[in-house]
């Protein structure tokens, strides 16, 4: 099985940069439209399209799904928070962790991008764990005592119900909408298509492996490491032992159109590694020999 996976998934280092730097650009723009959408809050219940989560499993699913999900959470950082002047330190961990996680492993179930079971899977478990990580954490910060309970009015007092139809509209709204359709219209289209145009070749679909193989005790412990370390660090966080907080508000300073400047950085490394791209392909197209997978 190691072999397999590894033959699947070899990139040389300048691919998987470029993965890193494609997916840190492409989420980094998406996350600023997304923001631009409006929101019905509902006492602590949000309803709203979370983020656009067929974009960094779209390149997930047709590339690789560790520098892809790294390249996507890295992207809202950067273009979401940190040149926005939103970067909340110490606490932000927890949503990186998360998301990384999620988007990593929803990647590894698809071996094949044009089977729409698969697809529909990925897309629901994208959402599904980034989703009931962050439950957890909120109804563990409510039953410790680190966050006071916000009741909603006509509803019975109970952080599970609150945390529940939160979860569940997260699953209808992002999870149907923004990951579930996309990705399904979109990662058959792209197949074999995209990947040339980068220099790759399309990931090898001639290897199926069943859920036991790709859920590996190592990858579910690493994940609860990771997940326990999320948890911390949103613990401490809202415990007010914080640290590398940037937040001078650049948008409530100059402006909603401030947005734009982070928008226009994404685009422009967006554009740098696409030209990149295309000289690595016409490079490679000298020496056919060399392209790995």
């Amino acid at each position: 099985m190691t072999s397999a996976l590894k033959r699947r998934y070899e990139l040389t280092q300048s691919q998987k940069l470029m993965v890193f730097i494609l997916a840190m650009s492409l989420y980094g723009i998406s996350n600023m439209f997304s923001e631009l959408i409006p929101e019905l809050k509902l006492g602590p219940i949000e309803i709203k399209v979370e983020y656009f989560a067929f974009i960094p499993l779209t390149l997930c699913i047709l590339f690789n799904p560790l520098y892809a999900a790294l390249g996507a959470s890295f992207g809202e950082i950067i273009f979401g928070e940190l040149l926005l002047g939103q970067f909340g330190g110490l606490g932000e961990l927890e949503k990186f962790i998360e998301f990384s996680l999620a988007m990593y492993v929803a990647g590894l179930l698809v071996s094949d991008p044009r089977n729409r079971k698969q697809l529909a899977l990925a897309s629901f478990v994208a959402v599904g764990i980034d989703q009931m990580l962050g439950t957890i954490v909120d109804v563990g910060k409510v039953w410790f005592g680190i966050e006071e309970f916000e009741a909603v009015p006509g509803l019975p007092e109970s952080i599970l119900l609150i945390e529940g139809l939160s979860f569940l509209n997260a699953m209808i709204i992002t999870g149907i909408f923004f990951s579930l359709l996309p990705t399904l219209f979109l990662v058959p289209r792209l197949y074999g298509k995209i990947e040339p145009l980068l220099g790759m070749k399309p990931r090898d679909s001639r290897v199926p492996l069943s859920l036991g193989q790709l859920m590996t005790p190592r990858l579910l412990i690493t994940g609860i490491c990771f997940f326990f370390l999320a948890v911390v660090a949103e613990f401490l966080a809202e415990s007010d032992i914080n640290f590398a907080v940037w937040e001078p508000e650049f948008i409530e300073q100059y402006g909603s159109g401030y947005m734009w400047v982070s928008i226009g950085a994404a685009a422009l490394v967006l554009l740098a590694t696409v030209a990149f791209a295309m000289r690595s392909k016409a490079k490679t197209a000298q020496k056919p020999g060399d392209i790995k997978l």
